[in-house]
């Protein structure tokens, strides 16, 4: 009779049962299930961090631009999608949009700017203009050469789970403060003085 030799003992195990393979497989599905849902949940609020940004830019530039320019710039807000504007916002110059050059002279030859739509799940929940909250239509916001704005707040929301980022654009200053969440700042009383 032979004894066995150790090479005859590696290459009867020499793989792997059906039994190790599933466990495998299971220990990857339950992974990359987290890593879904993870990843989910991630990506709404992904879309109103950039919602969040790309305004705030625009603000930040419209600003920049009334002052170095020295003429009134307008912001316009959509609340809702029409034919032909998205659910947005965009930017109308005080300058004449025939492309002859100076300041426009009537509202209507003024150089508008084209829409930029928000993200598909994100909207404008309200938009508060010097105390006064408007939920629809087009409001119009200003600012001046000096850097100054209408006071207002963009409460924007994130479709669904009604996630909300709040802007507050200073009126004074023209500079804004970006909240996490609804944000509304109570006027001053004359108590807050004494």
């Amino acid at each position: 009779m032979r004894a066995p030799r150790a090479h005859d003992c590696i290459r009867a195990r020499a793989g792997f049962s059906l039994i190790e393979l599933m466990g495998v497989v299971v220990v990857l599905a339950l992974i990359a299930g987290m890593v879904a849902v993870s990843w989910q949940s991630m990506m709404p609020r992904a879309e109103l961090n950039r919602a969040v940004r790309d305004l705030s830019s625009q603000l930040y530039s419209v600003r920049s631009d009334a002052i170095s320019r020295k003429a009134r710039f307008e912001v316009q807000y959509s609340f809702s999608r029409e034919e032909n504007r998205p659910i947005g916002y965009r930017v109308v110059s005080p300058f004449r949009a025939d492309g002859r050059g100076g300041l426009a002279a009537h509202e209507e030859e003024r150089l508008a700017f084209p829409w930029q739509a928000l993200p598909d799940t994100v909207q404008f929940k309200r938009i508060r203009v010097n105390g006064f909250d408007l939920t629809g239509g087009i409001v119009s916001v200003f600012f001046d050469p000096l850097g100054i704005s209408t006071d207002h707040l963009i409460i924007l929301e994130q479709l669904p789970g009604n996630t909300l980022y709040t802007i507050e654009v200073l009126a004074l200053t023209g500079d804004f403060r970006l909240h996490d969440g609804e944000f509304v700042r109570e006027p001053a009383q004359d108590s807050d003085f004494q």
